[in-house]
């Protein structure tokens, strides 16, 4: 006979369960809630954190537990949400398109973009029937449930389906038991929770995009009860194009595909494509700014967090070298105000973020006369004491010389709103991975600059992975503000992402992130990150090449930072 298991509820009031009990159940019976008729706008529960663990609401409680609801327009609600619409358009793509193998493929503003594999047009009303089936699906209000298959059954489910990538991912692992969701007879993979009923399926929107593509909206961020009007992105559409189309000559667009080359020791070839792939594209960026030379004197480089800017820039001067530019780093750190000058965020601190928080007229200043032929007085910020002071090192322009400034505000015009524009050369960069998890689940260019920040952190600022997970939604919030908007005003764009680099990190970042335990606020997310990880193989960091971008985070690079 089971036991029964003790639970902790949010009023701080105990109650004892069977053992095995939904916890759907449990939310019904002891706190009188209607799981079932609940809408899109009362802000429903759509999960729930067991011992700080996400967790469906369809899951079992098999231990003592402490149960808080994650609900609908709270950050984890927010992406059970996003999993939502795509597992509902996969499903109603099953129905309406039976015979076409549906993609997903990468984030696109506030939506997703997907194609069929077939790569044939989709039409308008292509579109409007995968939406008005998934209008269809909500209004019918399925129960969304997370059920348990046995590794052979899952894998030979998914083959049966010709959902290929996805079996493929199955066949590089051994677990003996494959947590899938099922709605109406639809299975599918999900690594994240599932919204309880499909009628809470309300705000989203399907539409053609390019000649094959289909953009399945959702609400922004901090917006969540609406769709606003759509900002197209054609520089990041572009980027993530271009490195599809690659992916597709070295059919590698999926972990298993992935997992494959580990498995079968050929990895090393394509590390070595990789790194020639990308350092193809600095290449490529440094002739558009030799096709400018003579009026281009002002590189501007701008990126979130961990997307590689430092490792780009010094790469990016090399290539420069080799058509005959002398580059020099002025580096914006340098122009920070002290904290207390610095603008205060929503909590009252000093927002060392926001352009504000750095002395704009004396970048200009120093820009202007260098770009006038005179001399400057280089100064330099200590972060210790919060002081700026002159160096006493003299910079003048030579006549091939590059200033080459990296930083958050890079492409803001509001940092050098004095230079002229026809002097300046802006560059956008991210880490924007174009491989797949399998058939619909993608792999969040988030969660990859979260994992090498982790990594760095702790690597050469002494940072444990629960305090860069504590600090990342400040430094999130600060890219959306500060860098996101601006990102149409480059010149040029670089993906950072190297597609083997998550078997790398992953060294690194499990034993951080298991350091991470239940009873801290973090082990949420830590939790997250780390199933993410396991469906990578791991790839040893000794093939990782010394000049290699990734070097920046994992150690051991051929430059000096």
């Amino acid at each position: 006979m089971m036991q029964d298991v003790n639970v902790r509820l949010p009023n701080n009031r105990e109650v004892t369960v069977p053992f095995g009990l939904k916890i759907s159940s449990l939310l019904t019976m002891h706190m009188n809630l209607n799981l079932v008729e609940t809408q899109y706008n009362d802000d429903p529960i759509v999960g729930v954190l067991v011992n700080n663990s996400l967790q469906p609401l369809s899951s079992p409680i098999e231990t003592h537990a402490e149960i808080e609801p994650v609900y609908l327009f709270s950050e984890y609600g927010k992406r059970i949400y996003r999993h939502s619409i795509c597992f509902i358009l996969a499903m109603a793509a099953s129905r309406v398109f039976p015979h076409r193998r549906l993609i997903i493929g990468h984030s696109l503003g506030d939506g997703y973009y997907f194609t069929f594999e077939d790569d044939k047009p989709v039409k308008k009303e292509d579109a409007r029937s995968l939406e008005a089936e998934m209008r269809r699906i909500k209004e019918k209000n399925f129960p969304i449930n997370n059920l348990l298959y046995s590794y052979e059954d899952a894998l030979k489910f998914f083959e049966s389906k010709g959902i290929t990538d996805t079996a493929l991912l199955l066949s590089y692992q051994n677990d003996p038991k494959i947590p899938l969701y099922e709605c109406d007879g639809f299975i599918d993979l999900a690594y994240e929770p599932l919204v309880p009923h499909t009628n809470l399926i309300d705000r989203f929107e399907v539409n053609a995009y390019g000649n094959t593509g289909i953009l399945l909206r959702y609400p922004r961020q901090n917006d969540f009860k609406r769709l606003g009007a759509y900002s197209d992105n054609q520089v990041l559409f572009s980027i993530y194009q271009d490195h599809k189309r690659w992916g597709h000559i070295v059919k590698v667009n999926c972990v298993g595909q992935l997992n494959r080359l580990c498995y079968e020791r050929k990895i090393d070839d394509f590390i070595r494509i990789s790194e020639a792939y990308q350092n193809k594209k600095i290449s490529k960026i440094a002739d558009q700014i030799n096709k400018r030379r003579g009026k281009v004197k002002t590189i501007l480089i701008a990126g979130p967090s961990s997307s590689g800017k430092t490792t780009f820039t010094k790469k990016l001067g090399v290539q420069l070298k080799v058509l005959g530019f002398e580059p020099i780093e002025i580096s914006l750190d340098n122009y920070y105000f002290p904290p207390s000058q610095a603008p205060k965020d929503e909590d009252g601190k000093p927002d060392l973020e926001a352009l504000g928080a750095i002395d704009v007229e004396k970048i200009n200043e120093d820009l202007l006369a260098l770009l006038a032929g005179e001399t400057i007085d280089m100064i330099e910020f200590d972060f210790i004491t919060h002081t700026r002071f002159n160096t006493g090192k003299m910079l003048r322009l030579k006549e091939n010389s590059l200033i080459i400034m990296e930083g958050i505000h890079g492409l803001n015009p509001g940092l050098t709103p004095d230079v002229p524009a026809q002097s300046k050369f802006q560059i956008y960069i991210s880490a924007l991975t174009q491989l797949n998890l399998d058939d619909h689940n993608r792999i969040s260019t988030t969660d990859n600059r979260i994992i090498r920040r982790i990594v760095r952190d702790h690597n050469f600022r002494g940072m444990s992975a629960k305090r860069t997970i504590e600090m990342w939604p400040s430094v999130h919030r600060g890219e959306k503000h500060n860098i996101f908007p601006y990102q149409n005003n480059a010149d040029a764009a670089f993906n950072s992402a190297l597609d083997y680099e998550l078997a790398v990190l992953k060294i690194y970042a499990q034993p951080l992130l298991k350091s991470i335990k239940p009873s801290d606020q973090t082990y949420t997310e830590a939790r997250r990150l780390l199933a993410f990880l396991e469906n990578f193989y791991q790839i040893s960091p000794t093939m990782v090449p010394k000049n290699s971008l990734l070097r920046e985070f994992i150690g051991d690079s051929g430059f000096s930072y």
